[in-house]
């Protein structure tokens, strides 16, 4: 789930007393770029929603509030949304905010060079109205739309052009790689990737601060032992997230405690679905389902959630955790652990002498992220799938993952619109332009294409949740992926 740690959600919940000043934060991966088009990961858009600004926002209940925008209207029967701009908003170099703004950041958001570009699919077109009205015409009736952009960011038409940002640059550099201007609470004044990065508030900032904070500094630590000693020491005020082992001391220190939670983030095993062969070059056996459900059966879920996560996460059955918006009651039973079913699924499948094969996995993305990959390597060694295990960081991960360079992999995924649509619309649907940006792996069903449109314009709530139901259905029948946990929130901060 992503928090807007400064300027936010996380300000209001942490309750930093009003004479703080340098405020030092630590999490485990370190954002990969400061422009918010080019990358669509939690570590990039929580970190910058301090720096730049959407016409909406999540507040601390993760509701829909204003932000760039005061007010939006649906346009007609389902032909759009109108939004009213707030006057007034200046961006961190002094330049004015308007309309011209927000459409030069649709053009560049939903530009084939852009990772955020599957939120404009349903976009037909963007029209400025005046110098403070947008209209954003979409293809068909929309009524999550709004819901759906929170974490979409205004820039500075006149900045990016003249430093030649016109378009993000996900693989290669770019002045707004390092640099930013946005119109947040927070402007950028320093930025060394994997070291530090600082902020400091920006005096012009339309908002409401009250927080306190006159420097905010950022530094990843991947080794969580390090992180621990960081905020014990009071080297750092906040780490993200507490080792779950490490909880309980944390809380037992004197001037520091635990904050828990349970994200919306379900963490996954996902599959090479059209790879002819496997990395060693034999044939790939991912491609038959039968070989996904074996691996569903053999990964001992409950004993990873015991020994792992000490208690602290809860199963999943879906893409999606239960409770979020869309959620398939009727398939919300994952698979038992059973090997001798794995086994015979696998016989069943050609492959009764079992086969090898690479795993790969982020090693400072996830809660405990290389832990749980050691531990399936374990368990699908039991059933006869012997998995090399292929542990990365996660500036690594994506560009491998981007490149077909694997077999089977571990991701972890959080509905930004916490509605069900929104893993389907990235993770499912077959991939394209706008759609299906993050199914590495291939997977391609035509009913599932044909049941994200209803998923996106159905208003009656039946109707919606019947399709919802179906899609659950297929995914789970064909093992698109196999759903572990949801993953739990642990934050570690000083009084």
């Amino acid at each position: 789930m992503i928090r807007y740690l400064l300027a936010g959600a996380a300000a209001a919940t942490l309750a930093l007393p009003v004479q703080a000043e340098t405020f030092r934060w630590s999490s485990t991966t370190d954002p990969q770029t400061m422009d918010p088009h080019a990358v669509s990961s939690t570590p990039v858009l929580g970190f910058l929603n301090n720096v730049y600004e959407g016409l909406v926002r999540r507040g601390p209940d993760m509701g829909i509030e204003p932000a760039l925008a005061t007010s939006w209207e649906p346009i007609g029967d389902g032909e759009g949304w109108r939004f009213t701009l707030r006057e007034g908003v200046t961006f961190h170099d002094g330049s004015d905010f308007t309309a011209e703004d927000v459409l030069f950041s649709y053009e560049r958001a939903a530009s084939e060079e852009s990772d955020v570009r599957s939120w404009f699919a349903p976009v037909s077109e963007l029209r400025v109205v005046d110098e403070f009205t947008v209209d954003i015409m979409t293809t068909s009736p929309q009524p999550l739309f709004p819901d759906s952009i929170a974490n979409w960011m205004i820039m500075d038409s006149g900045w990016a052009e003249a430093n030649d940002a016109a378009r993000p640059s996900r693989d290669t550099e770019n002045h707004a790689t390092r640099n930013a201007n946005g119109t947040g609470a927070f402007e950028l004044v320093e930025r060394q990737p994997d070291l530090q990065t600082v902020l400091e508030p920006y005096e012009g900032w339309w908002g409401e601060a009250g927080h306190g904070i006159t420097e905010a500094i950022f530094t990843p630590i991947q080794n969580s032992a390090t992180a621990v000693a960081a905020l014990l020491s009071g080297e750092v005020d906040m780490i993200e997230p507490v080792p779950v082992q490490d909880a309980e001391r944390v809380d037992e220190n004197e001037g520091t405690r635990v904050i828990r939670g349970v994200e919306s983030r379900v963490i996954m095993l996902g599959f090479a679905h059209d790879h002819e062969t496997l990395r060693n070059g034999e044939p790939n056996p991912f491609t038959d389902a039968r070989v996904r459900r074996a691996v569903a059966h053999a990964v001992n879920v409950p004993a990873i959630l015991q020994t792992i996560m000490r208690g602290s996460a809860e199963p999943a059955a879906q893409l999606v955790a239960e409770g979020t918006s869309g959620y398939s009651p009727m398939h919300g039973a994952r698979p038992e652990h059973d090997p001798e079913r794995a086994r015979e699924l696998l016989a069943e499948a050609g492959h009764a002498d079992g086969f090898s094969f690479e795993l790969s996995c982020p090693n400072d993305r996830y809660l405990n992220d290389e832990a749980v990959c050691q531990a399936i390597v374990g368990m699908l060694a039991q059933v006869g799938m012997d998995a090399t295990l292929d542990a990365m960081p996660v500036s690594n991960y994506w560009p491998e993952l981007r490149a077909d360079n694997f077999d089977m992999y571990l991701l972890g995924w959080s509905p930004g619109t916490f509605d069900a649509e929104h893993p389907i619309r990235f993770l499912v649907h077959t991939a394209g332009e706008r759609l299906g940006t993050w199914n590495f792996g291939g997977y391609s069903n035509p009913r599932i294409d044909e049941l994200l449109p209803v998923m996106q314009s159905e208003i009656d709530p039946q109707a919606r949740q019947a399709a919802m139901d179906e899609a659950a259905g297929i995914i789970m029948e064909d093992m698109v992926y196999v759903p572990l946990y949801v993953q739990p929130l642990l934050w570690g901060v000083r009084e």
